[in-house]
């Protein structure tokens, strides 16, 4: 990385084989030649958001990376990493899942990449969000609030969210 690097924090989502695919999709990251990981969270299981039938638990985590990538080439990485990890995308955006890799924080661009909106909106409104990111990022301000991400995962709602202390991968 000739340039400054930019700083991301990237959420990883599974709920099947969740497992192994949330440290392989960490041990991915950290070996792509235009990614520092610099941090990773512990691992926090949830109850799947949205869908009109159930799911398996999800288990996520968050990535603290440098990288000289733009948003755009982030998000087609990642897409590039989920497809590689046996992700199809289909219709039903609840679908389960063996990994999900979603930009939540790039600097401090506010806008959308390619279809996604960044700052990721969920970081305000889910524990499963806020949490990894707040513990791996607390003093990180939130762009478009002021906020720090300590702040907001101190004001989600975390009772139904459970903690693996474990990382998935050192």
């Amino acid at each position: 990385m000739a340039q400054k690097p930019y700083r991301a924090l990237i959420l990883l989502g599974s709920n099947i084989q969740r497992e192994r695919n949330i440290p392989q999709a960490v041990q991915m990251l950290s070996k792509h030649p235009e990614l520092r990981v610099v941090a990773i969270s512990a691992v926090y299981e949830s109850a799947a958001v949205g869908g009109s039938r159930p799911q398996p638990t999800f288990s996520n985590a968050a990535a603290l990376v440098e990288t000289s990538l733009q948003p755009s080439g982030l998000r087609a990485l990642l897409r590039q990493m989920e497809t590689e990890m046996g992700r199809v995308r289909s219709s039903d955006k609840f679908a389960a899942r063996p990994i999900d890799l979603d930009i939540v924080l790039y600097d401090d661009f506010v806008g959308d990449v390619d279809g996604s909106r960044v700052p990721d909106p969920d970081l305000l409104r889910y524990a499963h969000v806020a949490v990894p990111c707040g513990e791996i990022a607390p003093d990180w301000v939130h762009p478009s609030t002021g906020q720090t991400l300590k702040q907001i995962s101190e004001g989600v709602d975390q009772r139904a969210l459970r903690c693996i202390p474990e990382p998935p991968l050192k």
